[in-house]
């Protein structure tokens, strides 16, 4: 089982296009739960996590945070992040075999410009993040934002592609 995490602020299309792509994971029982940790939201966000069966947290630890969560491995990724068509059999069989942390692979069709990616950073959750809820627990620090704990893993890279939300960004 695995628990979805994300952060958020003001990220109501993005986190609604995301937890639609999820349903799919929550139906053949590999995504048991979804956790929206939110940084102060004024827009419908708390709305679609509700709608969604989400827990909306607007104020919390991450070490708790993860403690409680459901599943035995963790994906952290952005709102506005879509895991392409494959993701759940890809994910369901790289838990079974692998203890260590991964990725999505980059959508062959949203590649941003030769240019683009030598100018810009890619963001550290761009891909999103999956380990093991054990790992997680062992990196967790009070305070600690989701995207510092891929910083100094070796991760590999699922097979499975992520459209990632700077798309869904550009697009509106």
């Amino acid at each position: 089982m695995l628990t979805v995490i994300m952060e958020c602020r003001d990220q109501e299309p993005e986190l609604a296009h995301t937890l639609s792509t999820l349903v799919s994971g929550a139906v053949e029982g590999l995504v048991s739960d979804v956790i929206i940790l939110d940084h102060g939201s004024k827009d419908g966000s708390a709305r679609v996590a509700e709608a969604a069966g989400c827990r909306f947290e607007g104020q919390w630890d991450i070490r708790d945070i993860i403690a409680s969560a459901r599943g035995e491995w963790i994906l952290m990724m952005e709102p506005g992040g879509r895991p392409q068509s494959g993701w759940i059999e890809d994910i369901s069989e790289y838990t079974a075999l692998n203890k260590r942390p991964a990725r999505f692979a980059p959508s062959r069709h949203y590649r941003p410009s030769w240019l683009t990616r030598l100018s810009r950073r890619r963001r550290p959750l761009e891909y999103g993040l999956l380990l093991s809820k054990q790992d997680a627990l062992a990196i967790a620090r009070s305070g600690m934002p989701l995207d510092q704990f891929s910083k100094s893993q070796k991760i590999l890279r699922l097979s499975a592609e992520l459209i990632p939300s700077w798309v869904l960004r550009a697009a509106r």
